[in-house]
């Protein structure tokens, strides 16, 4: 089973999406963490009762956006969040691999804080999606529609991608066009399944 990591738009959801293509199951952690904070998941009554009602949108729904400037605004909130979901989506990922161990090519788990949580040395291998930060600030703020202020907070938060890529197995350059990066994820697809030879 492999971890795959980044930063924020750092491109890993495409590798991921990729990976999936040529037949591995991904648990995105990111996708967990959005399912247990829905109404009636296992983290969104705790979440409220530590945030307050103030963060529910007009339908009753998390808004993420609101508790993402909580959050990202103070280490100590932010900190009170993590210990909250990291332990309900660690559990949560597990059981679904468990429930498709043996349907796949190859297991990744996809996570930003894989390495922050220590959670990387859980896995068989790391796989790093980077680009510079440059890259990371400017997607970031296009795909979220945050302030520069916003976005840089976000990128404060995780630790740079230049300590991940030093930790990891394979890594993968995503400041390149899509097709060079593909071809990037397919190298290493290969060697880590054998697929091709």
């Amino acid at each position: 089973m492999a971890g795959l990591t980044g930063g924020i738009a750092s491109g890993k959801s495409t590798v991921a999406a990729w990976f999936a293509s040529w037949g591995a199951y991904i648990v995105d952690a990111d996708q967990v963490a959005r399912d247990i904070v829905a109404p009636g998941g296992a983290a969104f009554d705790p979440v409220i009762d530590r945030f307050g009602k103030t963060i529910l949108a007009k339908d009753g729904t998390l808004d993420r956006i609101e508790l993402g400037r909580i959050v990202f605004d103070s280490e100590t909130e932010r900190r009170a969040l993590e210990a909250i979901l990291h332990p309900i989506i660690r559990d949560e990922s597990q059981r679904r691999f468990t429930d498709h161990a043996g349907d796949a090519v190859l297991g990744v788990y996809e996570a930003s804080l894989l390495v922050e949580t220590g959670t990387h040395k859980d896995f068989d291998c790391l796989i790093v999606a980077a680009c510079r930060p440059e890259t990371q600030l400017s997607r970031l703020v296009e795909r979220d529609g945050l302030t520069q202020e916003d976005a840089g907070k976000r990128l404060a938060a995780q630790f740079p991608l230049a300590k991940k890529v030093e930790l990891a197995d394979h890594v993968i350059d995503t400041d390149g066009t899509l097709e060079e990066t593909r071809a990037q994820a397919r190298a290493v697809w290969e060697t880590l399944t054998g697929a091709g030879r």
